[in-house]
């Protein structure tokens, strides 16, 4: 039986379970789908950078003055000894590495997966940006939700509740409904059906990650 893999996530005061991140939820659900044992690491934004760079992993962007940036999901390996940054790069290499049972990438789907993860973020993700960005702070604990602050008002010139105030919310959230309005038409093009990833929501529900914090 293979070794459970790490992940490395940012944890929340605020949400059970601990796990909000969007993008680290993308890998505990290829973990779970595929039905991989893991654990999890919690880290605070603050300590982020110094434990990656402990563990061998690459940034995966630059910051706006174009430091390196160090970003999660993470995963370590210990059956591999690898260590992946990225959750897309993620998901190739569990499918690589553990090609028995479900496919995150059914062959021929990668590049359509691909395209529909960007258009996806373009049309709905994108305009809820600025509504989400100064929200964030509130459900992460206090040394995260103050470096969080700092570093995204450092980088982008100006306060977070500047993204988007008071009197713009309706207009935004009206963009936001549009964008959503949209991906409910393209899944409707499938004439029916299960909801798009509903299969693997159902099978993380199923999966808990061994160090005891809920995957599902």
């Amino acid at each position: 039986m293979s070794l459970p893999i790490t992940l490395f996530d940012i944890p929340a005061a605020k949400v059970k379970g601990g796990a909000w991140s969007p993008n680290t939820w993308k890998t505990r659900y290829a973990l779970g789908f595929k039905g991989l044992p893991f654990k999890t690491v919690w880290l605070e934004y603050p300590d982020i950078e110094a434990a990656l760079k402990q563990v061998g992993a690459k940034p995966t962007t630059n910051k706006p003055d174009g430091t390196p940036l160090y970003t999660l999901p993470v995963i370590h390996d210990p059956n591999t000894k690898q260590v992946i940054c990225d959750s897309f790069a993620i998901a190739e290499y569990l499918d690589a590495t553990y090609p028995n049972g479900p496919l995150l990438f059914p062959k021929g789907t990668k590049a359509l997966q691909a395209s529909f993860e960007s258009a996806l973020t373009s049309t709905a993700l994108s305009p809820l940006f600025p509504l989400l960005l100064p929200a964030s702070g509130y459900v992460l604990n206090p040394s995260s939700a103050v470096y969080f602050r700092q570093t995204r008002e450092s980088w982008y010139g100006k306060k977070l509740e500047e993204f988007c105030p008071d009197a713009e919310k309706a207009a935004q959230w009206k963009k936001v409904e549009e964008g959503f309005s949209a991906v409910t038409s393209w899944v409707k093009l499938n004439g029916g059906g299960a909801f798009v990833i509903a299969d693997t929501c159902q099978q993380q529900t199923t999966t808990r990650d061994v160090t005891g914090s809920s995957a599902g």
